[in-house]
């Protein structure tokens, strides 16, 4: 089973440096052009199925990349961290230091925990590994979602410092096989 992983086009809060995290945001003229360029290589993998996370900006990437009309399904538990009062804030020292610090004891009041976060992705990840154990499955999904899918294959810095050496950028596409 192989899993290919994107995270939807560029949104204004990305552009502006700015917390998305549940800002329901559609993408930009910017995301829109990454989305149509991710479809060529979306176009030739061979998928059964697209789970997509239910927020705009991930629905209208799908919409742009799903040029093949493979099935949809949307499920909350790719929806972006909950980044409660950092929502549309400007990112600042805080992102760098505690924000993807998965041991940080930081109270940021509304504001999912990294543990809680891998909790969600990874019992997900879990679910459809034995339900969809024979197809080729397509996530459409968030910049926090995508760390944490990350390291269910692959093992966390003892630090828990996960800015750094992980991510994706706007509409990159990873693989991961089960």
């Amino acid at each position: 089973m192989k899993l290919y992983v994107i995270r939807h086009g560029q949104t204004n809060c990305n552009k502006e440096k700015k917390y998305n995290c549940r800002y329901d945001e559609d993408i930009n003229e910017t995301g829109i052009k990454e989305a149509i360029e991710a479809s060529d290589k979306v176009r030739d993998l061979d998928i059964d199925l697209i789970i997509c996370s239910p927020l705009i900006r991930t629905k209208h990437t799908m919409e742009l990349v799903n040029i093949n009309n493979i099935p949809v399904v949307y499920d909350d538990r790719l929806i972006e961290r909950d980044g409660g009062k950092l929502t549309l804030t400007v990112i600042d020292d805080f992102y760098f230091k505690e924000y993807y610090n998965y041991y940080s004891t930081e109270y940021i009041e509304g504001l999912e925990t990294l543990p809680e976060l891998f909790k969600r992705v990874h019992s997900f990840l879990d679910e459809i590994k034995e339900k969809y154990k024979d197809k080729n499955i397509l996530l459409v999904t968030h910049g926090s979602v995508v760390r944490a899918i990350q390291f269910y294959f692959q093992e966390m810095p003892s630090d828990g410092m996960l800015l750094n050496i992980s991510g994706q950028k706007n509409c990159e596409i990873k693989e991961y096989r089960f």
